[in-house]
């Protein structure tokens, strides 16, 4: 299970911070070492759950490096994961990587029949899932397996040997006689992985299409942490992260998981849905330095928390006294970072845009806040800056180890596709070389988004040339524009715009509850909205009907709309 090696791991501690001499060129050194220096922190838990200090990860890891071995696997081979977030997810994951593994995240939330077309697509020897899962799925549909081990629940539900189920019910006096002399740090010694060998497949569910399996080799993964330990600075060992987001999602992973526990910090997995309510209970009691959400999450807080006190008559009256202001504005951002544990130096937005209203109001009263942006074949960064130097309206700048391009004859003023490349992206699709192709050339990858860069390097992205409606007179109509405007409307949620038959019509769903609350129509409601966007959009690309959806629209991991489910 591992590869021999020489390499030393320079490393220096100061005042309890990591600074790295001469960076690891291996991600699995990154992450051995964190273990060895960090032993007794904890290092993974669910939130009011089970708890595993750094020690305890890597015995686990050890004992399931006993089992890959025992069903044959060996470096290179595939290794599925589908359950929802919890600690033993990630120790799942990690098993993966510390042995050479290639592991594939599949999220929890795709019916049967696409989990057991993934699983037999990546060509997957193992699966790691939840026990109400496996109950869906037929042991028959998969051929390649040679077992089955569930996450959170004790159970190995499927293996094709007596040998396998035997090391299973026998790992602790495995684990004991392999290591008669206790388990110690310096046991701990994990694959070597080299930058362009394969360490996991990611298949996504796109906005605007059906899932591909990103192919990202240790260098994404490694470039991705290496940025994040060298700008994000902050966070230091022992330091809580409240982990919100998809595991089988790459910010998830790597971002809020992976680049954290590189650290030695403590990473807690809600396990449920992310409502305010849960949020704000569980950031008052792990106190976060830095929060990285989708933009739903902290929409949902500001306008439940804080936008029913400021638009009262009483304080509108208050907020147009200048010195008055200024009071009202710190204390409400006071409040704000209190009810996100009082402790927070960043939050960092991605997936998707974020709510016009609520990005003004929060840059209005100084709230660390920063937007960036990426995709899954990169790692996920792409680009990025602190909240004090993002320019409003743009997602920063491209990270470190990366170049990008726009096709574009005037990148500053007419918005192109955005080419990158570097050590980010992706090695390819799985088996899947058209699409490979369709994006890939002489090193560059074309993102599928259309952007503007400005001189300084900022760029702002203008929507999905997939998504970009061709007007009556060959205008660029980009929907997303649309969509932002219409969700800065009374009582909507989310919206989608389409092109139905040469005509833009603008789906909704909108906030039931609150309409509800307050005795309105939505119908009424919608077509007041509906006059007043119109005013302010060009002649082509104003809005012939909203269309209210009486559910939300379907989402990707990233929870980005599965746009193409809603095409005419």
């Amino acid at each position: 299970m591992k590869k021999d090696t020489k390499d030393t791991l320079k490393v220096e501690i100061s005042q309890g911070n990591q600074i790295f001499s001469g960076f690891p060129d291996s991600l699995n050194a990154i992450l051995e070492s964190s273990v060895r220096r960090n032993w007794e922190l904890t290092a993974l838990s669910d939130y009011k759950g089970d708890s595993h200090t750094y020690e305890n990860v890597a015995e686990t890891v050890e004992k399931l490096h006993i089992i890959f071995a025992a069903a044959g696997i060996k470096p290179g081979d595939k290794i599925a994961i589908c359950g929802k977030n919890t600690s033993r997810w990630a120790i799942a994951f990690i098993a993966c990587l510390s042995a050479g593994v290639v592991a594939v995240p599949i999220l929890h939330e795709f019916k049967p029949e696409t989990i057991s077309h993934l699983v037999n697509h990546s060509d997957a020897k193992f699966l790691f899932t939840d026990s109400h899962i496996w109950k869906e799925l037929d042991e028959k549909d998969f051929p390649l397996l040679e077992g089955v081990l569930y996450i959170s629940e004790k159970g190995m539900p499927m293996a094709r040997t007596e040998s396998l189920m035997a090391t299973f019910d026998n790992i602790d006096s495995l684990f004991k006689d392999k290591y008669p002399n206790g388990f110690s740090k310096n046991d701990v010694n994990w694959y070597r992985d080299t930058p362009n060998e394969l360490a996991l497949i990611n298949y996504t569910s796109g906005s605007t299409g059906m899932s591909k399996g990103v192919m990202l080799p240790y260098r994404s993964i490694w470039s991705n942490i290496r940025f994040c330990c060298e700008y994000l600075t902050f966070l230091l060992p022992g330091d809580g992260v409240v982990n919100m987001l998809p595991l089988a999602h790459l910010y998830g992973m790597v971002i809020e998981m992976l680049h954290p526990f590189a650290k030695g910090c403590h990473c807690c997995f809600l396990g449920r849905t992310p409502s305010p309510a849960v949020l704000l209970g569980a950031f008052a009691d792990i106190r976060p330095k830095l929060i990285i959400t989708v933009p739903l999450v902290l929409e949902k807080i500001v306008k439940s928390k804080v936008f029913p006190v400021i638009e009262t008559p009483k304080m509108k009256f208050l907020l147009r006294l200048p010195i008055v202001k200024g009071i009202i504005l710190r204390k409400i951002k006071e409040q704000l970072m209190k009810a996100l544990g009082g402790n927070v130096k960043e939050v960092i937005i991605g997936g998707a845009a974020l709510n016009a209203d609520v990005a003004n109001f929060l840059h209005g009263i100084d709230f660390p806040l920063t937007v960036g942006y990426g995709m899954t074949e990169c790692g996920p960064l792409i680009t990025y800056e602190t909240p004090r130097k993002q320019k409003p309206g743009t997602v920063g700048k491209v990270v470190e180890r990366m170049e990008a391009k726009v096709d574009s004859p005037d990148p500053e003023k007419i918005p192109g596709n955005l080419w990158v490349r570097g050590d980010n992206v992706m090695k390819g699709y799985y088996k899947n070389e058209d699409a490979t192709r369709e994006v890939m050339k002489d090193g560059w990858m074309n993102t599928g988004d259309l952007v503007t860069i400005d001189r300084e390097g900022n760029v702002r992205i203008m929507g999905r040339s997939k998504t970009m409606i061709l007007g009556p007179s060959g205008q660029n109509i980009y929907p997303e524009e649309i969509e932002q405007k219409i969700n800065n409307l009374p009582y909507v949620v989310e919206s989608v715009v389409i092109d139905d038959h040469g005509k833009l019509v603008a789906l909704v769903f909108p906030d039931f509850d609150l309409l509800k609350k307050d005795g309105k129509d939505a119908d009424a409601v919608m077509e007041a909205n509906l006059k007043a966007l119109n005013p302010m959009l060009p002649g082509y690309s104003k809005i012939s009907q909203i269309k209210i959806f009486d559910k939300e629209f379907e989402k990707t991991p990233k929870r980005s709309i599965k746009r193409f489910l809603y095409q005419p």
